[in-house]
């Protein structure tokens, strides 16, 4: 498993990150590096900023260390919360708000092929397959690279059938930390 980025991590260790909290930051950060490498490897020609997505992943739910409770039951409130703190500790607006867009892209047309993949990963690491928000990156895809939906839904369905494999093992892994 790939750890977190530094500037993640040293800010996990400011805020003081609750342990399963950080786990859960690196399994999505780690299931985004896979899922980016997959996507490069086979759609090639798409254009995006890897390392916003990287970080967005590492990032998505800080704002759990200041509601815990999201940690373990369904909430919203870290999410701008999220999005405020990074700010507060220095981190750009555009990588800042990831916290905030990893669970509005029901809501919000505007969110990029980055936000789309952050969520993406925030979903699938677990093993859960969506499949309207796998149809929305299809299709935004598709629209980046000239390809046909259907080819690129096909291309982003066998990813993510080799990639959420692990699913188990690594809700398993997170299960070990403290809340």
């Amino acid at each position: 498993m790939r750890p977190l980025p530094e500037q993640v991590e040293s800010l996990c260790r400011t805020i003081d990150a609750p342990p399963r909290l950080i786990a859960h930051l690196t399994l999505v950060h780690d299931f985004a590096v896979s899922l980016v490498e997959e996507i490069q490897s086979v759609l090639p020609e798409l254009s995006f900023d890897e390392k916003s997505v990287f970080f967005g992943a590492a990032t998505h739910d800080i704002g759990k260390s200041l509601f815990r409770s999201e940690l373990v039951a369904p909430g919203s409130g870290h999410e701008f919360a999220g999005e405020r703190l990074l700010l507060e500790h220095g981190v750009e607006a555009r990588l800042a708000r990831f916290a905030r867009t990893h669970a509005a892209w029901q809501k919000d047309a505007s969110l990029t092929i980055e936000d789309l993949l952050v969520t993406l990963a925030d979903t699938a690491w677990k093993g859960k397959r969506v499949a309207d928000l796998e149809t929305l990156i299809s299709d935004r895809i598709a629209a980046a690279t000239e390809k046909e939906v259907w080819d690129v839904y096909i291309l982003i369905d066998d990813a993510l059938q080799k990639l959420t494999a692990g699913a188990d093992e690594r809700l398993a892994w997170q299960a070990k930390f403290p809340v």
